[in-house]
């Protein structure tokens, strides 16, 4: 009996804790950052370089010498029919690094900290962006749409470029949707099952408990679900096409913030405290009253 009570009361610990942990995890803004300062002084040092004639710009003194294919087929110098769309390929790949890099500092990066409701400036990133911020040019934080919306699309872009991007931008609004809405669902359920172990702890109904376990590993599926849907959409967000638009360059570090392990914690502490109140009631062996029946004599009662 003592056992039961205390692998009860423990379950109803964690799963408070859990709770506590998905709620923080809700009401924060850390679950992906990106941090652009290396980008950005980057390309401060390509804009700053100099221009003079004579002057020659190397920004890598490792990149190897790579020489344009000459006409397919066979051995002369001049080019045929056949070898145009090897050539056409390699003049696409042939880009000097100044050109790289400048392409790539034609759009601006910003070092941001995004949540399930907004996406904000990471503080102390950026002293250009905190000028604009005190001034009141610029927003701190921006929430995260729900909603389909036309603004998202560039324009000027061919119809089957803007087509494929508004599919994807209906395919990136369903994983947030799904993110959101199955880890509410997920406090939700834990919440209510966490109420129905606290009573039956109070009347000792072992099947409140053992429903309080169940309820916990259900919503332990919706939190693994809500997580698993959120790293799908991150990865759908930076493989999107196309990439210019929306990929990041290799300067730019990103990953999950402290928000995300939170969310990963409180699914772990949910799960194991929907283990501990499930296998508490099998704990309790009832006990049996042995009923003794009166002898009986000369065939009487």
């Amino acid at each position: 009996m003592a056992t039961m009570r205390l692998l009860t009361a423990s379950g109803l610990f964690l799963a408070f804790c859990a709770l506590a942990l998905l709620v923080v995890a809700i009401g924060t803004d850390y679950w992906y950052e990106t941090d652009a300062r290396r980008h950005r002084e980057r390309c401060k040092k390509y804009a700053s370089k100099r221009t003079d004639p004579g002057y020659i710009y190397i920004s890598n003194q490792n990149l190897p010498l790579r020489m344009l294919p000459r006409g397919g087929g066979g051995g002369g110098d001049s080019p045929v029919s056949g070898g145009q769309p090897a050539l056409l390929r390699a003049k696409r790949e042939f880009l000097s690094p100044a050109s790289a890099v400048e392409s790539r500092c034609s759009r601006r990066y910003n070092s941001t900290a995004t949540g399930l409701w907004r996406k904000c400036h990471r503080e102390g990133f950026d002293q250009e962006n905190e000028d604009l911020i005190f001034k009141g040019l610029l927003q701190r934080c921006t929430p995260v749409k729900y909603y389909y919306s036309s603004s998202n699309i560039p324009r000027n872009l061919p119809v089957n470029i803007t087509k494929t991007i508004r599919q994807d931008e209906w395919h990136a609004l369903h994983l947030q949707r799904m993110t959101a809405g199955f880890i509410g669902m997920a406090v939700s359920i834990i919440l209510f099952g966490w109420i129905i172990g606290v009573l039956g702890c109070c009347q000792h109904n072992e099947l409140m408990q053992y429903v309080a376990g169940l309820l916990f590993l259900m919503g332990g599926t919706c939190c693994i679900i809500s997580l698993c849907t959120c790293v799908a959409g991150i990865n759908f967000e930076l493989s999107r096409y196309p990439r210019y638009l929306y990929g990041l360059p290799e300067d730019i570090s990103h990953g999950y913030g402290w928000s995300m392990f939170s969310a990963w914690a409180g699914l772990g502490l949910t799960l194991l405290a929907g283990f501990l109140c499930t296998l508490a009631p099998s704990l309790h062996s009832p006990q049996t009253t042995t009923v003794h029946k009166p002898r009986q004599e000369n065939g009487m009662v």
